[in-house]
């Protein structure tokens, strides 16, 4: 107790009215509070959250100042806001990565609909946000991470672990990078398939990871069900256009995961409207409001709409995605959005298969 009498008791009833809203319960019973000191009318913590990327990190640390400022006697706040990711949980036959704390899945039941463009902008902007992010490019047929990420070469080994490589912050491995010439086609059964997804998954170094992103191929079959059966997925992210046939199979994507017990994390809408650089004038190009429809139908999130930009589509074919690139452009700052929510969507699992009680 201070020469005030500032009490610890009192600080922590205080936070105790400052909720996670993603976890619908106060800070102080979800363990976030660390290293409490009181020096006379100084109070200082930690808020230490479930992910760096957290949408609602500066209201989290506004809220418990205003909190704390009501305690009789305090004169000085000092707040510290960490992370410590979360882990996702190992399903029944299904062994862990190691050194990764989640991995997510990110599909399409069709392609064409930026699914790989999603994934590079996405794993660029958790890295941002202070995340350790990889990305398998389990698109085996048609590995365009590399292209991308702008990363050319061939990964080496040391030892019996396969070294990744990386470029803004994000580790890869892909199909790409063992290919003789960019245009040479992986002929391959289902089989050799599986073989080569758990040789990127189990024998390469990915080190410590927050977060693994899968970029599946599009559709629902065979590299699907091998990761699906044998990886403990934290959830998935489903990409979709607009358009109603891109929405038909994403639907099918949805009900696929849903079917092998993979939480859905959410449905980003790419290409969701143009806007004139000139005029800022909106033209919904592939339709409107369909990423939200199904969405709602499924009781799913939806996490965020991208706009149709050029520079996007030169940025993925130079290597330089808009994230990285020009981070304060439109498509960038939905990427940024997504991620947050694509963050906190993984902490909200983790906290329902730890038993927490979570508000949806």
């Amino acid at each position: 107790m201070s020469s005030n009498n500032v009490s610890e008791q009192a600080v922590l009833d205080a936070l105790r009215t400052v909720n996670d809203p993603d976890l619908g319960r106060d800070i102080v019973s979800l363990g976030f509070v660390k290293d409490l000191a009181i020096d006379g009318g100084k109070v200082s913590f930690t808020i230490e959250l479930t992910t760096p990327a957290c949408p609602m990190k500066k209201e989290m640390e506004r809220w418990a100042r205003e909190a704390v400022q009501k305690v009789e006697g305090v004169a000085e706040i000092a707040v510290t806001m960490t992370a410590t990711v979360t882990h996702g949980a190992a399903g029944a036959g299904k062994q862990k990565i190691e050194g990764v704390r989640n991995i997510v899945a990110v599909g399409s039941g069709k392609g064409g609909v930026g699914k790989s463009t999603v994934t590079v902008n996405l794993a660029i902007a958790l890295a941002q946000a202070g995340a350790a992010v990889g990305i398998l490019d389990a698109d085996i047929y048609g590995p365009n991470i590399p292209l991308m990420m702008g990363v050319a070469g061939r990964p080496h080994a040391i030892g019996e672990r396969i070294q990744t490589l990386a470029n803004y912050g994000v580790r890869l491995m892909s199909m790409g990078f063992l290919m003789e010439e960019d245009d040479t086609p992986v002929i391959w059964r289902g089989p050799m398939l599986h073989s080569v997804v758990q040789q990127f998954l189990r024998q390469v170094d990915w080190g410590e990871l927050d977060y693994l992103l899968i970029d599946l191929p599009p559709g629902t079959g065979d590299v699907q069900l091998s990761l699906t059966q044998t990886v403990p997925l934290t959830g998935a992210v489903v990409v979709s256009t607009p358009q109603d046939v891109a929405l038909q199979d994403a639907r099918k994507a949805i009900q696929m995961f849903r079917q092998v017990e993979v939480p859905v994390l959410g449905i980003v809408e790419n290409m969701s409207y143009f806007q004139c650089p000139k005029c800022g004038e909106v033209s919904y190009v592939f339709s409107h409001g369909g990423g939200a429809a199904t969405a709602a139908r499924y009781g799913v999130p939806l996490l965020g709409e991208v706009p149709l930009n050029a520079s996007l589509r030169e940025g993925g074919d130079a290597g330089k995605p808009v994230v990285a690139m020009t981070p304060d452009a439109p498509a960038a700052q939905s990427f940024q959005s997504i991620a947050a929510q694509v963050a906190a969507q993984v902490s909200v699992v983790n906290a329902g298969k730890r038993g927490l009680t979570v508000i949806q």
